[in-house]
């Protein structure tokens, strides 16, 4: 089992940029496809980026397309960590950010971090 806590949320003005950051516990932490996902008000939970593990070190990236061409996913499985970068924010941004893990071909995300609040000011 994976746990994972997130960090790096906060008020960022329109036009600004985050990173959001994601601790993972386990020891087989590179075998583990892991994503970005978030929640906006009165919205439901959505897709934002994901990793799916290819092969030993070789990961495939895919993004949601409203943020296409402004966010980033990486991870480093050196330090049990999955970062996403967020450029060129916006109010529709504005959510909280879930962390989420599945192990390697498994369709669906089954574990989740507690989030963290992202909020963009116009």
């Amino acid at each position: 089992q994976v746990l994972l806590v997130e960090s790096g949320g906060g008020l960022v003005q329109a036009g600004g940029s985050l990173r959001l950051s994601c601790a993972a516990s386990g020891r087989t932490f590179s075998r583990y496809d892991m994503g970005w996902f978030r929640q906006a008000p009165g919205k439901e939970r959505e897709f934002v980026a994901g990793t799916t593990w290819i092969r030993a070190n070789t990961y495939l990236g895919d993004y949601a397309d409203s943020v296409k061409g402004r966010c980033t996913i990486s991870r480093d499985d050196g330090k049990n960590t999955v970062d996403l970068q967020m450029n060129s924010l916006n109010s529709e941004d504005t959510g909280i950010y879930y962390c989420a893990a599945k192990s390697a071909g498994r369709s669906l995300y089954d574990t989740w971090g507690q989030g963290t609040q992202v909020t963009v000011s116009s």
